[in-house]
């Protein structure tokens, strides 16, 4: 069992490196774990690695054919893109993800984009620290006109876990659910209403994503499907910033084809400066941590473990290849 080295390319986005957590890994093997690597780092660090934990590292055909050591690949996330699978499948390698983990945490985020954009409490609250109300003639006052979330129309594009979650959310808030998914309508939980992708975009008054990045969803929300949306209607993106044509969208959020977007992610992590989005007042936008909070952390280190485990045993567990 310990004749394994495990290489973490990646963990500080996890824990730092000093955290006595990584120590467990101790327990399959010798453990070598860095903050980040740069691809051209990779291949000296992992040459030994039997074992290769990752999170945004990527891991194409030519890095896994140079790493002649290497059995298994553990990605620290639900979404593998980073990892070529098929390349990893012909060199015999399993590739194991971890399913599920971020479950609340990302419909919570989704959730709390969609309520920046619609109450603006940190607005307010920034207005009232610079003596806003104190200076105020009246008991209030208004900077935006608001309106209730109750009787509004959320669309949900993707209905795996998270996709599931946020709309249960929503439906709290009394919202009418349409969803977009390869599901069967009797599937769905009583009371929503699957829908083509046309009359998802133009019917919501809110678009949730929640659909993996693949070839058929990359730029899925171009210029042509903004302009079906209302220009009420605001868009939230916690899946991949791939799946967004980020230009058409601040040409959307400039041009008042829709009201608002609310993104935790980008296609390109972090940005450059010179990204549209990152400037628009109406675009609000949160550096890919809805995944992030304590208790998903928490999950995805116990889910890596017992991949780690299952694997040294013999019976590799989450393999997506």
């Amino acid at each position: 069992m310990l004749e394994n080295k495990i290489v973490c390319l990646d963990g500080a986005t996890l824990y730092p490196v000093a955290d006595p957590r990584w120590g467990k890994f101790a327990d399959f093997g010798e453990v070598q774990v860095y903050d980040r690597t740069a691809p051209n780092e990779i291949i000296e660090r992992a040459k030994d690695a039997t074992i290769l934990l990752t999170n945004k590292v990527v891991i194409d055909a030519q890095t896994i054919k140079r790493l002649t050591k290497l059995k298994c690949i553990c990605v620290l996330a639900t979404g593998y893109n980073v990892v070529d699978i098929e390349a990893a499948r012909a060199s015999g390698i399993p590739v194991c993800n971890i399913p599920a983990y971020s479950t609340v945490s990302v419909a919570q985020q989704a959730i709390a984009l969609l309520l920046a954009m619609t109450n603006r409490v940190e607005t307010y609250s920034t207005e009232n620290r610079k003596d806003r109300w104190a200076k105020c003639a009246d008991f209030t006052y208004r900077l935006f006109e608001t309106q209730e979330l109750d009787g509004k129309k959320f669309g949900v594009v993707g209905f795996g876990n998270t996709g599931r979650k946020t709309a249960a959310i929503a439906a709290a808030f009394g919202m009418k659910i349409l969803v977009y998914t390869s599901k069967k309508q009797e599937d769905l939980p009583a009371g929503y209403d699957k829908v083509s992708l046309d009359n998802l975009f133009s019917e919501s008054d809110v678009v949730s994503l929640h659909c993996p990045l693949t070839d058929s969803t990359r730029n899925l929300v171009n210029a042509s499907r903004l302009k079906q949306m209302k220009p009420t209607a605001l868009l939230i993106n916690t899946s991949r910033g791939p799946v967004v044509d980020e230009h058409d969208l601040a040409t959307a959020l400039k041009e008042g084809w829709i009201a608002g977007a609310g993104l935790d992610v980008l296609s390109m992590e972090p940005p450059c400066n010179d990204n549209e989005l990152t400037k628009l007042e109406n675009c609000y936008i949160t550096p890919h941590v809805a995944w992030a909070t304590v208790e998903a952390r928490e999950r995805l280190f116990a889910m890596t473990l017992e991949n780690i485990k299952s694997f040294v045993e013999g019976n590799p567990c989450n393999v997506v290849n």
